[in-house]
């Protein structure tokens, strides 16, 4: 888009949605790209479909402790919330009122949600006494309510935290050429993965000691490309819904 471009869409719209992720292992199940290209698959088509301004996706995000297993790339939490908050700022001036973030990185949420606190903070301890009228909205794809429904209905306990069944689905319908069916074994038990962690990461040699494959308590093999078209059609029906309401609130 032109500078024009953008200027008459917040004529008529205050809104933007800005896909953020990461770039990181995904075993031998899942794209290194996986959490950026779920976002920003769903944010496209929904901003295609509804004339909503879609930024560039922020494909790199917190990820240290995958920096044992080969691509994966990782900002520093300071890095990221810097980064999040200059954008902020940025859109802010130049007019948006109303971000969406849509994430695709659970490690994100930490240094986002703070990097939003910091400029609402700067001011409040200024002492600004009008309200600011930029807000600022984080939700994760899967919370989606269509969404987190359907992927608990498709593959319950073996959804798990990493490398999911239903983010793997969803890059099987966005990038149908890049995963082969033969690259996606069977994991280890659940069970055992489950004994050696669940979710809580620590460094990236810790992470490696406890999830030698990559994975964490799923199986994305259970994936498949109708899945994930299924869900990329509520995820978008669902973003709707929650963007327009988000951008209407006051």
């Amino acid at each position: 888009m032109t500078s024009p471009a953008v200027a008459a869409y917040l004529a008529e719209r205050p809104g933007i949605v800005i896909p953020i992720g990461a770039t990181e292992q995904h075993g031998p199940d899942g794209l290194i790209g996986t959490d950026h290209l779920c976002p920003e698959a769903i944010a496209r088509r929904f901003g295609a479909r509804d004339g909503v301004i879609v930024a560039p996706t922020l494909a790199y995000g917190m990820s240290q402790f995958h920096l044992g297993f080969a691509g994966s790339i990782s900002l520093r939490p300071s890095t990221l919330a810097a980064l999040i908050q200059d954008l902020v700022a940025s859109l802010a001036a130049t007019g948006f009122t109303r971000i969406y973030f849509l994430n695709g990185h659970g490690g994100n949420l930490a240094p986002l949600r703070a990097a939003i606190q910091e400029f609402y903070a700067a001011r409040s301890f200024a002492g600004v006494t009008e309200p600011c009228p930029v807000h600022c909205r984080v939700r994760s794809w899967w919370e989606l309510d269509g969404v987190d429904a359907l992927r608990k209905a498709l593959y319950g306990a073996a959804e798990g935290y990493h490398v999911t069944p239903s983010e793997v689905a969803l890059t099987l319908a966005s990038h149908p050429d890049h995963i082969a069916a033969t690259d996606r074994p069977a994991p280890p038990p659940l069970a055992d993965m489950i004994l050696h962690g669940g979710d809580n990461y620590y460094d990236a040699a810790d992470f490696r000691r406890r999830f030698p494959d990559g994975r964490v308590v799923s199986d994305a093999s259970l994936a498949t490309r109708q899945h994930g078209e299924d869900l990329l059609a509520l995820a978008v029906d669902d973003l709707a819904k929650d963007f327009f309401a988000f951008c209407r609130s006051v």
